[in-house]
């Protein structure tokens, strides 16, 4: 059996992967508690609070799911009456996505008191801490992606 040395690339992905993993936990548990159902329903909503209306491919590619997972949150995001699809009036082939009105009431309250639990989390961190978490978390993420395939 091999062993696994302290700060060799294997431990620090364990350290990662633990770390992430509590905090995806939290996050979830978090999005269900401000009642905005699913992670996937939460993204939905909050890229359209952020960003406006968008067709439906373009919301997929940011909130990572496939063509055939974004069309199926997006019909259940309607039939809750959070969001309606309107075809765009300089493309007609092209499906926006946006809130209703019910629904920008639900994502404006729901992402300021998720929001404040994320805070709440990080505050374990000084200010310098959370800029080099920052850093250090980019860097990474460029690197891996540079080595794929």
């Amino acid at each position: 059996m091999t062993k696994i040395y302290r700060n060799s690339g294997t431990h620090l992905f364990l350290l990662f992967w633990k770390a992430s993993h509590s905090i995806m936990s939290f996050d979830r548990e978090s999005i269900q508690k401000v009642g905005c159902g699913s992670l996937t329903d939460f993204a939905v909503l909050e890229l359209l609070l952020h960003k406006g209306s968008m067709p439906v491919n373009e919301i997929g590619e940011k909130v990572l799911l496939t063509s055939g997972s974004i069309t199926t949150a997006v019909q259940r995001l309607e039939k809750k009456g959070l969001v309606e699809r309107i075809r765009d009036d300089l493309d007609r082939r092209v499906v926006r996505v946006e809130l209703t009105q019910v629904g920008r009431s639900l994502i404006e309250s729901s992402f300021r008191e998720h929001s404040q639990r994320l805070d709440e989390l990080f505050s374990v961190f000084t200010e310098e801490e959370k800029d080099q978490f920052g850093t250090l978390v980019r860097k990474i993420g460029v690197e891996a992606e540079a080595k794929k395939g």
